[in-house]
């Protein structure tokens, strides 16, 4: 016991609150030999109005300035995420994590008509692995090294007024997958110190080939960092900051319309652009664990983070995003 003891007054534990990451990150910690965890997130996402650049703009400055048919004017989106963990060894664990989507997008058109799109299903499949390579005075590092397979759809229809009423091959954005086998490497750092623990992780997302749709949607690097304070053994509150940039989608469907579908000057929805999609944006985020250390619960981990937007450059014209909230339950044995 006394050896034990020791080892918890120098190594790093997730037998805290704060011993995970707010629920908003993915791959933060490891396992021992034998442990299993699962875990359930729920996200809701919203964007709200149209950005280009730094720079908000209007209904009538996308339609008439920008000469489109019809803007976006809202999108919310829903995310259920199933999470699974295994360690092989002291050394790498394994995760595993399906996620059904839930997506609505709300239009104006130049008319004065409001229109909405829906689409949802199965997301893309991801498997990673996360090998701690150092684990000395309350720090941790390991590498995270994941795949994405392309469950997810990427042939979302729904029926759209213009020109004409029909079923019609529906914009990226409404698409649930990416249609690409993905690389997702990365490293993740830990630290606690007294009550007061910190992370550091950085994930890439790196697109292989084109889809079946002719298009690849853009790379993605995120850097991620938060702290945490342990007001007691069951509970930890955090602060965190992530910067986010994504590449330009790659191609194009051939069956958004890219070519004027009402034979005017006129285009139809900026959505349909690939020019118009990924950018930088800077999220700030604030959250807390709830651990059961003991009892019929024990191990028993709920989290929530809310999310939202310090600093948004986008590519083109967009929605931009408002705000996110993920709660969520883990449990390990």
């Amino acid at each position: 016991m006394a050896q034990t003891q020791e080892q918890e007054e120098i190594l790093w534990t997730s037998g805290r609150p704060d011993g995970h990451a707010p629920m908003g990150v993915m791959g933060d910690h490891t396992h021992n030999k034998g442990e299993w965890m699962f875990s359930y997130r729920y996200m809701y996402m919203d964007m709200e109005e149209m950005r280009s650049g730094t720079n908000t703009l209007t209904n009538d400055e996308v339609i008439f300035d920008n000469n489109f048919t019809v803007t976006p004017e809202r999108m919310p989106m829903h995310m259920h995420m199933l999470g699974l963990m295994y360690a092989v060894s002291d050394r790498l664990t394994l995760m595993g994590m399906v996620s059904f989507h839930d997506r609505e997008m709300d239009h104006v058109t130049r008319m004065g008509g409001i229109f909405t799109t829906e689409s949802g299903g199965f997301g893309d499949i991801k498997i990673s692995g996360l090998y701690k390579f150092f684990d000395k005075k309350h720090q941790r590092v390991h590498a995270n090294l994941g795949f994405s397979i392309p469950t997810g759809s990427i042939d979302e229809r729904d029926e759209t007024p213009l020109p004409m009423p029909a079923v019609r091959q529906l914009p990226y954005p409404m698409q649930i997958g990416s249609g690409t086998f993905d690389i997702m490497p990365g490293v993740t750092y830990l630290n606690q110190l007294g009550d007061y623990s910190m992370g550091a992780q950085i994930m890439a997302t790196i697109r292989t080939g084109e889809n079946d749709r002719d298009y690849r949607l853009g790379d993605q690097l995120k850097l991620t960092y938060w702290s945490a304070y342990r007001l007691n053994k069951l509970f930890s509150f955090s602060g965190r900051l992530s910067f986010l940039t994504i590449g330009q989608i790659d191609g194009a469907d051939p069956e958004l319309g890219l070519v004027n579908m009402m034979n005017t000057e006129l285009s139809t929805v900026p959505t349909v652009f690939p020019e118009n999609f990924g950018g930088e944006i800077i999220h700030a985020g604030v959250g807390f664990n709830f651990y059961v250390p003991e009892g019929i619960l024990k191990n028993v981990r709920i989290g929530a983070e809310y999310e939202f937007p310090l600093m948004r450059d986008l590519n083109g014209i967009q929605m931009e995003t408002d705000q996110m909230v993920t709660v969520g339950i883990q449990y390990s044995l």
